[in-house]
């Protein structure tokens, strides 16, 4: 990874590490904090299965936030490779951010297991979804947690209303180590764009398909071509059976076209271009349990 010389004598640098149970709000959160949308967010638990890295300089503080999985015991090789992640960015991280939804507040044994490992010198608890709680179960969830672990600041915060995201930001530039900036000042993320194409494919199938369906699809970008007016983009679909890959396409195609339309749209207003995307969906059986295609899939060797 490479460093850059140090600007000036206050110029700090840290990796910040969010870490919570599914549908904590983790994804929105780093939206709310890099300004833009970086990772996708909808109601379905496992949304995120990558890691994602948003790079954010506030108050001449280089913050690199990683975006993980939510924390589960994994059933199958695709959950052991996310928290294969999430331990990942364990390890790396100066902050560390225990995200809390105060309407589903009651931490795992996954979860207290990452809090109590993780070598991050500081540790914060965000109670998040506060728009949907009242002051009285707020403060009752931030005295439970605190009689039980230690942190160097608490802060109350609803992520999709963007309310007190700019005093976590200020308390983590305080927080944050004296150290060169790990990237660029122009550099917003770690992840190509063909990324946030296939996650932008995903996130529709998230949010238009039930059951199995949803978790059962793996998104690759085959081709991404760039021209001066238009960015020409194939993607492939993989999923684990015919009938789902019929259930996907739809009668007469309805199903895929709704798909491609919505992430194409997402994808125009991320590119500032017009974009010509074309969607094909392919069966590959048990690819979640399958080393070789994980790995073809972005998902790496085991630790």
């Amino acid at each position: 990874m490479p460093t850059f010389a140090l600007m000036s004598e206050k110029q700090k640098a840290g990796f910040v590490s969010i870490i919570g149970k599914p549908n904590a709000g983790k994804s929105t959160l780093l939206n709310a904090l890099i300004g833009m949308k970086f990772a996708i967010a909808t109601s379905k638990v496992q949304t995120t299965r990558h890691r994602i890295m948003g790079i954010v300089i506030h108050k001449e503080a280089q913050l690199i936030f990683s975006d993980t999985p939510g924390i589960i015991q994994p059933h199958y090789k695709l959950q052991e490779r996310m928290m294969d992640q999430v331990r990942e960015s364990l390890e790396d991280a100066d902050i560390l951010i225990l995200l809390l939804d105060v309407t589903d507040p009651e931490m795992t044994d996954e979860v207290r297991s990452a809090l109590e490992r993780s070598p991050a010198e500081h540790k914060l608890l965000v109670v998040n979804k506060v728009d949907r709680s009242d002051q009285e179960q707020v403060f009752a969830l931030i005295d439970k947690v605190k009689e039980q672990y230690k942190f160097d600041g608490v802060l109350a915060i609803s992520a999709l209303e963007k309310f007190n995201t700019n005093q976590l930001l200020d308390l983590l530039a305080e927080l944050c180590p004296e150290h060169p900036y790990y990237y660029p000042e122009d550099q917003l993320t770690d992840k190509p764009e063909r990324f946030f194409m296939s996650e932008m494919i995903r996130e529709k199938i998230l949010l238009h398909y039930r059951k199995e369906i949803p978790y059962s699809v793996e998104v690759v970008v085959e081709e991404f071509k760039e021209e001066p007016q238009l960015v020409r983009i194939s993607a492939t679909i993989f999923t684990e059976r015919k009938s789902q890959k019929g259930i996907l396409i739809g009668e007469g195609g309805s199903g895929l076209k709704r798909v491609g339309t919505e992430a194409r749209k997402d994808m125009e207003e991320f590119l500032g271009k017009k974009v010509f995307l074309q969607l094909f969906v392919k069966v590959r059986e048990q690819w979640r349990n399958n080393e070789s295609l994980l790995r073809k899939f972005g998902y790496g060797d085991p630790n």
